[in-house]
């Protein structure tokens, strides 16, 4: 810890009793924020199985998913510690739970995702080594560039490409790639919004983040640009998904979700941040696996020609 940070106040004890430890450490790894990744997950399985896969697939799937955002998510609690102390915003954490159990939960939780990746297929299994990287590596990125925002995008975008390769056994479709590239680049815009509480702790821990360098409205205009191509690699998707009525109507519903998401994070209050960080960002990710999904069961019309004539033959869900 730099001894630029002065202590705002002495640490508070960890909970005792095992059920307030157990309540205190989902807490503490803000296991609420799991909605963020698996809502993309989800519309990568249920698009690339066609609508709902095998149910083995389907639960090591949404164990992989926990697992990994459990792992990542105490890893960062762990390397962040002493900063988390002395943050007014995150002081608190350190009363949820102990530096040590929370490595534990880290351990417990890696072993458990490679458990997992080996129960689907040769490729997830391949693969674990680099999601662990990733998803393990962006906690320490703040020590060194101000663009841990983008690695964070980088560790949420593996959950669809995950799912995908759990559900086909490859990444040959450009689907699972174009729906990551929408991953990372809404993660980063609202990570950029989140941080803007933390730029004179940043500043003076000497931690590095885009706001900490270039200031508030400049990461607000860099988000809201990253917003913009979100929505727009999502209409791609959609059109090369062959999606139906259901998605575009969630396209809609996203789009407006995003405008309020930006309007709240104009507030200079942190009640107004969190509104945009989790209830706005819940709400896209809601958006999109509800629309994926009930487009895959939605009636479609097939277009052909009969003896030059156009006939228009009504379908039943899209399998």
């Amino acid at each position: 810890m730099p001894s630029s940070v002065a202590m705002t106040s002495p640490p508070g004890r960890p909970r005792t009793g095992w059920l307030r430890q157990i309540t205190g450490t989902l807490e503490l790894i803000k296991f609420s924020h799991s909605v963020f990744a698996l809502p993309f997950a989800l519309s990568a399985m249920l698009l690339a199985a066609r609508g709902v896969p095998d149910l083995w697939t389907l639960l090591w799937i949404l164990w992989c998913l926990v697992a990994a955002r459990t792992a990542a998510m105490a890893f960062n609690r762990w390397a962040d510690w002493d900063y988390d102390t002395f943050n007014p915003r995150t002081k608190r954490r350190s009363q949820l739970g102990t530096k040590r159990t929370t490595m534990g939960l880290c351990l417990i939780a890696l072993i458990a995702f490679v458990l997992g990746s080996a129960q689907l297929n040769f490729l997830t299994l391949a693969l674990c080594p680099l999601a662990c990287v990733i998803i393990l590596g962006y906690s320490l990125t703040k020590r060194f560039t101000a663009y841990s925002h983008a690695f964070l995008g980088l560790a949420l975008a593996a959950a669809p490409m995950g799912a995908w390769a759990a559900t086909t056994g490859n990444l040959e479709s450009p689907l699972p790639w174009m729906l990551a590239t929408a991953v990372w680049c809404w993660v980063f815009g609202f990570d950029l919004i989140y941080a803007t509480q933390d730029v004179d702790f940043d500043r003076q821990a000497r931690l590095h983040s885009y706001p900490a360098r270039h200031g508030v409205k400049a990461s607000l205009r860099l988000a809201r640009l990253l917003h913009f191509f979100t929505w727009l690699i999502l209409l791609s998707f959609g059109w090369l998904g062959q999606l139906g009525v259901p998605y575009w109507i969630a396209m809609a519903l996203i789009f407006f979700a995003l405008i309020f998401e930006h309007i709240y994070s104009r507030s200079t209050d942190l009640a107004g941040i969190n509104i945009a960080f989790f209830q706005m960002n819940a709400l896209v990710g809601l958006f999109l696996v509800i629309g994926v999904g009930t487009s895959l069961y939605w009636p479609q019309q097939e277009l052909t020609l009969l003896d030059g004539h156009l006939l228009i033959i009504p379908g039943g869900h899209y399998r």
